[in-house]
């Protein structure tokens, strides 16, 4: 069985955030966030939550735009001109044209943690990205998200 695991960094502390990964094992940290360098990520900007997951976990970090959703899409679900639905239809649509299952496979991610910003996982990507592999995967997948 895969295992796939997501986190959103949002009202976590450090110590939070970091224990969670540790509890729980994750092998690796897959930043699916369309920009990972904002000022506004504190401990989890790109280069620094790299050397953070490897100091602090021992674990890997990567970080793959193929997973997130397109700026414009971000920007009109944030300005509230694109529902859920409608997020979810166009968000899953470019993983499908992105080709992502045949490009990276799921197998490669058992025990990894896929990073966004939002608090929880209902209305973030994270959670769909991870819904559509283990719907896409040949072998058995549980998603644990961290909250």
């Amino acid at each position: 069985m895969i295992t796939l695991f997501t986190i959103g960094f949002t009202k976590k502390s450090a110590e939070q955030f970091f224990e969670l990964l540790k509890k729980n094992k994750v092998k690796q940290l897959v930043d699916v966030r369309i920009s990972n360098s904002s000022q506004l990520a504190g401990f989890a900007k790109g280069k620094d939550l790299a050397y953070f997951v490897k100091q602090i976990c021992g674990i890997d970090y990567k970080h793959v735009t193929d997973f997130a959703p397109t700026k414009e899409l971000l920007d009109r679900w944030h300005k509230e001109t694109v529902t859920w639905p409608e997020y979810i239809e166009e968000y899953t649509g470019m993983l499908k044209q992105r080709d992502i299952i045949k490009k990276y496979g799921v197998k490669q991610f058992d025990g990894s943690c896929f990073l966004c910003s939002e608090e929880t996982p209902e209305m973030c990507h994270r959670r769909l990205l991870a819904e559509y592999m283990k719907e896409h995967s040949v072998e058995e997948v549980k998603i644990v998200h961290l909250v």
